[in-house]
């Protein structure tokens, strides 16, 4: 009786009535878990407006490395407390400098990075 009731729980004894053995059906819930978890990862490899995928992330640390080399590389730059964020492709800097020439040479030290589309540059001078 309760072998009866565990095939009932797992659905194999309405397979087993049609003629369908347990090792069948067994590997008909595999089959199903599988697809339905392989359609799950291929969604979680794609790219939207709000999510980067895998190799957009990778890129764009690169991107964000190369702007804080740039901008350490700077004699004027090097010392001040920048933040640089990259999303798709686009460098966000921030943090408070000392000038407004800092805060243009920071964004141009950005803009010349291989693979940066575009700068928002929201540094703000200290006063």
């Amino acid at each position: 009786m309760i072998v009866s009731s565990r095939k009932h729980v797992l659905g194999i004894q309405a397979m087993s009535e049609k003629g369908v053995g347990p090792w069948r059906s067994s590997m008909w819930i595999i089959t199903a878990a599988g697809l339905a978890l392989s359609g799950t990862a291929s969604l979680g490899c794609a790219s939207t407006r709000t999510h980067e995928s895998t190799g957009e992330y990778i890129d764009n640390s690169v991107i964000t490395s190369k702007v804080k080399a740039a901008i350490v590389g700077d004699p004027e730059l090097k010392s001040l407390q920048i933040s640089v964020k990259t999303y798709k492709d686009t460098v966000q800097l921030s943090g408070f400098v000392d000038s407004a020439e800092a805060v243009r040479r920071a964004g141009q030290a950005a803009s010349g990075v291989q693979g940066v589309t575009s700068v928002r540059n929201d540094l703000v001078v200290k006063k």
